[in-house]
């Protein structure tokens, strides 16, 4: 019985009108250190010298600490002068997963520096029996906060845990 409230529960989200324009949201399982290494794995590579950027295809995985983030395409850009990462920009099929959380989108794009993760285009966001979609969601890795905008749904259960 449980298993088909929450089946309905996400239904409702996917096809119910718009509950909120914006959301504000705590992810403590997306709080990472973003000064750790970036491993990246994919089927192929290719590197633009002009640019100074590689781009990972097929398969890809990107993972900093305990946060992973999949993508069919994942675009590295790197600072100026090489030196390091600043820009991860995935798309084809996104999902950023840490220990508690998990988010679905279209695109998105990670910036480094400031530990933003923007993540467009059919949003889906489950934080263990609770879901929230929308079209944008902005995640600040750096303090585990983030924000929900643009036709947000969700469901809350009354007498559930928050």
């Amino acid at each position: 019985m449980i298993h088909f409230l929450r089946a309905l529960g996400l239904l409702a989200i996917l096809s119910g009108p718009a509950t909120a324009q914006q959301a504000d949201i705590r992810f403590g399982g997306l709080q990472q250190d973003t000064t750790l290494p970036v491993e990246v794995t994919s089927d192929s590579l290719s590197v633009d010298q002009a640019s100074g950027a590689a781009v990972f295809t097929g398969n890809v995985t990107a993972k900093q600490g305990e946060m992973r983030l999949t993508a069919g395409t994942i675009r590295v850009e790197y600072a100026e002068g090489n030196q390091g990462i600043d820009k991860l920009i995935a798309s084809d099929g996104v999902t950023l997963v840490s220990p508690t959380d998990a988010a679905e989108a279209t695109e998105a794009v990670y910036t480094i520096a400031s530990g933003n993760v923007v993540m467009t285009g059919n949003v889906l966001l489950t934080q263990g029996g609770a879901a929230i979609s929308g079209e944008r969601l902005t995640v600040n890795l750096t303090d585990g906060t983030g924000t929900m905008t643009g036709q947000v749904r969700t469901i809350f259960t009354p007498g559930g845990a928050p």
